[in-house]
């Protein structure tokens, strides 16, 4: 694939995580249209669809890289948005900030989040926002209703993934380590709103 079909590909990408991406795209790189096709094309056209990483995952280790070098200015603000789009809870965007910073140092760390402040706010985002959904799914099931315990007491172990901004999977094993259950976790605000369990027939 040549650079030119890695950056068509790229916009497209783009396009379809965030409003008026193209024309974003053409704003940011307007003076140095050559430097968007190299970054386009790396990022939303090779990058975005390797598959080894789901597009959660990458836009978190992609945020804390930008947190780490301290680029507070568009990076922060384009992946904030990409990660939103990617299935990023706000909660986790901010978890990604606090984790980076034990290992990129607090400065850095305090600047993206004074930045996140007024990024939050232009997106209409909550502040603080609500908890994150697998924080809200592991409280929970500490305490969970007598139906969804009923689930848990005939499995020794749980694994809780957030798989978006508002769904938990709780895959339960049993002692020889084979899931026997799968718990689809809805969260809204806060809150675990429904749980469906799939049990094998």
């Amino acid at each position: 694939m040549t650079m030119d079909d890695l950056h068509d590909r790229g916009r497209e990408n783009f396009a379809e995580l965030v409003e008026d991406g193209a024309k974003r795209l053409d704003a940011l790189f307007a003076t140095v249209p050559a430097l968007g096709e190299l970054a386009v094309g790396t990022v939303y056209g090779h990058l975005h669809e390797r598959p080894a990483l789901d597009s959660r995952t990458r836009e978190a280790a992609t945020l804390a890289a930008i947190v780490a070098a301290g680029m507070v200015g568009p990076p922060l603000s384009v992946h904030l948005r990409t990660g939103l789009a990617s299935g990023l809870s706000p909660a986790e965007v901010c978890e990604v900030v606090v984790q980076t910073a034990a290992f990129a140092g607090f400065p850095r760390a305090v600047s993206a989040a004074d930045q996140l402040n007024r990024l939050f706010e232009g997106h209409g985002l909550p502040i603080p926002p609500p908890p994150a959904p697998r924080e809200v799914v592991l409280a929970y099931l500490a305490e969970p209703p007598a139906e969804v315990a009923e689930v848990l007491a005939a499995f020794p172990r749980t694994e809780a993934q957030a798989t978006g901004p508002d769904r938990v999977l709780v895959s339960c094993f049993g002692a020889d380590d084979v899931p026997g259950a799968v718990l689809h976790c809805s969260v809204t605000g806060g809150e675990v709103t429904s749980v469906t369990v799939f049990r094998p027939s």
